[in-house]
């Protein structure tokens, strides 16, 4: 009889009437003491005005109990697909919906309600994997300036894949700790792209010499970016660079002369395909021939692999208290005289004597910087 009674009275109320009728009957339902009948009767009630045609009626309901664990779960659902405004208020506040239900929403909604699930507290694993699988920037920005959002390496990984272009998210992305090495070595290369594209350096320098500068400075983020990452990062990095070409014998002579020995390590054993347990004792105390036939294994020459047999003897006699600098020295010394006979040699004693020089400008700028702070 209640039910009929505020049906009838519906038909012909004022939608001013109505929805303080919706607010009155949404507390009531939550909050005051009734029978089972009486439940039954304002449940149906409720249900009825989710079909008013005034969006005031079905905001006023979805204020009423967009804040409560009890609200009808299916009153919630109806009113998360309705209009913007209305959508809005339960989208962000009801904890009634559910991780299974965000997902949901975020593949079959608009970018709105993309961006209202993004701003909602504590976003689940699974809520935040959706939109990084499908989210626009404005989400994803919205996501990434969350405190609380559960956001994993996988779905970092994702973002700066589909988004790692956009400077906006990049940088929200370089400022994150727990970002994967590989994800973050993705970044780096889009900004070394920026740059390297943009009209200024174009004009000015050569395409050969803007080709060599990207790919120094790649090689140089790469190594920078292993010497911060956790060995446990360490095999993701390396498949990383493995799938796009940029495990090379520059790059790893390169790790190699700075000392950068997990990175070595992981990288020979995913070139030879030996395991690491394998690699990482021949690297440390392995004899001569041992080293050398590792690093051919990994697809080198007997020359080229030659310089690494070489470097990584130097890197083994800690007692002389080797730095950079004195390993590409040695190493300069050592295969000068054969550069001229394999052209690959050369290539790399090449690269060594930059990475010399560059180390060398770096020690002269610590020693001033020392000199002046002692002054």
């Amino acid at each position: 009889m209640i039910v009929q009674a505020f049906l009838r009275w519906a038909e012909t109320a004022r939608t001013g009437d109505r929805s303080r009728a919706a607010d009155a009957l949404g507390r009531a339902y939550l909050h005051a003491a009734m029978g089972a009948e009486e439940r039954k009767a304002a449940g149906m009630a409720i249900t009825y005005l989710l079909d008013d045609p005034s969006p005031r009626v079905r905001l006023a309901l979805a204020e009423s109990i967009a804040d409560s664990p009890q609200a009808p779960r299916a009153i919630i659902l109806a009113l998360a697909e309705d209009q913007v405004e209305i959508a809005c208020t339960v989208i962000a506040r009801s904890p009634v919906i559910s991780d299974s239900d965000l997902v949901d929403l975020i593949g079959r909604g608009d970018g709105m309600t993309r961006r209202l699930i993004a701003s909602r507290p504590n976003l689940s694993r699974g809520a935040c994997a959706a939109l990084a699988e499908i989210g626009d920037e404005p989400e994803i920005l919205i996501l990434l300036e969350s405190g609380t959002a559960l956001i994993t390496g996988i779905s970092l990984r994702r973002i700066a894949e589909r988004h790692g272009q956009r400077h906006d998210i990049r940088n929200l992305l370089l400022e994150r700790e727990d970002l994967p090495s590989e994800a973050r070595h993705m970044l780096v290369s889009h900004i070394a792209d920026t740059l390297l594209n943009c009209g200024l350096v174009r004009s000015t320098l050569a395409r050969g010499r803007i080709e060599y500068v990207g790919r120094e400075a790649d090689e140089a983020a790469t190594v920078a970016i292993a010497g911060t990452t956790s060995q446990q990062e360490v095999p993701a990095l390396v498949e990383h660079l493995r799938a796009s070409g940029r495990l090379t014998p520059s790059f790893l002579i390169h790790a190699l002369c700075l000392g950068k020995a997990d990175l070595v390590a992981e990288a020979v054993s995913t070139l030879s395909g030996l395991g690491e347990r394998r690699v990482r004792p021949i690297l440390a105390t392995g004899r001569l021939h041992a080293v050398r036939a590792l690093f051919e294994a990994c697809g080198l020459t007997r020359e080229i692999a030659a310089v690494f047999v070489e470097a990584v003897l130097l890197w083994r006699d800690a007692s002389a208290g080797r730095s950079t600098a004195d390993v590409c020295g040695r190493l300069i010394e050592r295969f000068s005289g054969a550069a001229g006979q394999h052209p690959a040699v050369s290539d790399m004693i090449q690269m060594i004597e930059r990475r010399h020089r560059l180390e060398m400008r770096f020690a002269a700028r610590a020693y001033a910087s020392e000199l002046a702070l002692a002054a």
